[in-house]
């Protein structure tokens, strides 16, 4: 370099950063401008109560204000939200977000459009041995915020032709806590799919190899446990008795049978197991995965009269359940559960403020609180007769749809709106 040595940029470059970042934490002046302000739509914000017409002003990436009216002339751009609902960004607890090194994977971004998502989390696609390229070549290209929970497997999810735990040995304590350790910005904690086409005949083993794992990384990392087809009665009890509170239990109104066609999860002889509301009530997530063979009408309407409601709303979605007719898109997903008579305030929560507890890593993920990253869903709530199907084929109905519009990340429209009368100005 000839004007200006490295080590000159370095220190200029530094300062131009510290100095963007103070102006971003200043309070704005009255001819101050926000970058954007979403305009007249119906904000629902269930972490701080919200629900009515509001506009949202987003300044550097942030929500600056959630205000009954903010003037035009202070708005750079505007997105005219008139009639439409307004959320903070979707999170997708579970989904499948690794092309390329999972055989199940689909980028993020191509996601935003159909399901609102702002923030994502791969369910168990990499273990120890691609989780630096999951991290590196994935994550550092995405614009949608991602997180993992770490497979026990070190080879990750890899169904095909053969499941990741066919063999046990390539569950590694640990190099998974190893992994854990080191990534704990990233990782939220591991992942086991329990279910008998993929643990063979090994019982509670992986699971138990999870939890280890978990509790030996350093930090309170959580297990996310796949349940669906398992082998036995028996073990599916065992499998509930061994989560501790705070643990995740995906698909958990799954009805798929086991390999010899026997129905072992939740709910068995049309009677929720003892062992699944003693998880519940010692605190025991249950998250939705919906899947495209995860979620059967007739389990949900069994164990959540019985206790066992869900806590998150979850997609499951990947390049296989993406065309599945259950059509698992998160605000598809998310439609079914006012089917089932939940309101849409409780909806939303558990897409939003919900699972950004569980993934407590950013500030305000989940949130429209002033600070809070500008992640926003736009959606159409609409009226009228609509038939859900679940993975085995049955069916009910509805009277409410919602139907994503448009999504900001960080501040930033995503894309384009599609089949949408909105326009970025």
């Amino acid at each position: 370099m000839t004007a200006l040595s490295r080590r000159n940029v370095l220190v200029l470059a530094g300062g131009a950063a510290a100095a963007l970042a103070g102006r971003a934490e200043a309070a704005m002046g009255p001819n101050d401008k926000f970058d954007l302000v979403i305009r007249g739509g119906d904000v629902l914000d269930p972490s701080q109560q919200i629900r009515g017409k509001r506009d949202i002003g987003i300044r550097w990436g942030v929500v600056e204000a959630v205000e009954e009216s903010i003037p035009a002339e202070r708005a750079l751009k505007t997105i005219d939200a008139t009639g439409k609902l307004v959320t903070p960004g979707l999170v997708d607890l579970h989904c499948h977000v690794y092309p390329y090194g999972s055989a199940i994977g689909i980028p993020a971004d191509e996601l935003v459009q159909f399901q609102g998502t702002t923030t994502v989390v791969s369910a168990g696609d990499a273990g120890v041995n691609n989780l630096a390229a999951l991290r590196r070549f994935i994550v550092a290209q995405t614009r949608a915020r991602m997180y993992a929970f770490l497979h026990i497997a070190n080879n990750g999810l890899s169904a095909f032709p053969v499941a990741e735990l066919y063999n046990i040995d390539n569950a590694q304590v640990e190099a998974c806590a190893m992994a854990l350790a080191e990534n704990p910005d990233f990782l939220i904690g591991v992942k086991v799919r329990m279910s008998e086409n993929v643990i063979f005949k090994h019982g509670i083993e992986p699971l138990r190899r999870g939890i280890q794992a978990c509790e030996m990384c350093g930090w309170p990392a959580r297990m996310m446990v796949h349940i669906g087809g398992v082998e036995t009665r028996e073990l599916m009890s065992d499998i509930l008795n061994l989560l501790r509170p705070g643990d995740v239990l995906t698909h958990c109104y799954s009805g798929a049978p086991n390999m010899a066609g026997a129905f072992t999860n939740i709910v068995q002889d049309g009677k929720l197991l003892p062992a699944a509301l003693a998880a519940k009530q010692r605190g025991v997530l249950f998250d939705i995965g919906h899947g495209g063979g995860s979620f059967d009408f007739t389990v949900a309407e069994v164990a959540i009269p019985a206790g066992c409601t869900p806590d998150t709303i979850s997609s499951d979605i990947h390049v296989f359940s993406g065309n599945t007719p259950g059509t698992p898109f998160l605000p598809n997903v998310m439609s079914k559960f006012l089917a089932l008579g939940f309101p849409l305030e409780q909806v939303v929560a558990m897409a939003t403020s919900a699972p950004a507890k569980i993934i407590n890593r950013a500030p305000k993920i989940g949130t429209l609180q002033i600070g809070a990253p500008g992640d926003v869903t736009i959606m159409d709530l609409v009226e009228g007769p609509v038939t859900f199907v679940d993975t085995r084929n049955n069916k009910r109905d509805g009277k409410l749809l919602l139907k994503p519009v448009q999504t900001v990340i960080n501040g930033v429209p995503f894309g384009r709106p599609y089949q949408s009368p909105f326009a970025v100005r």
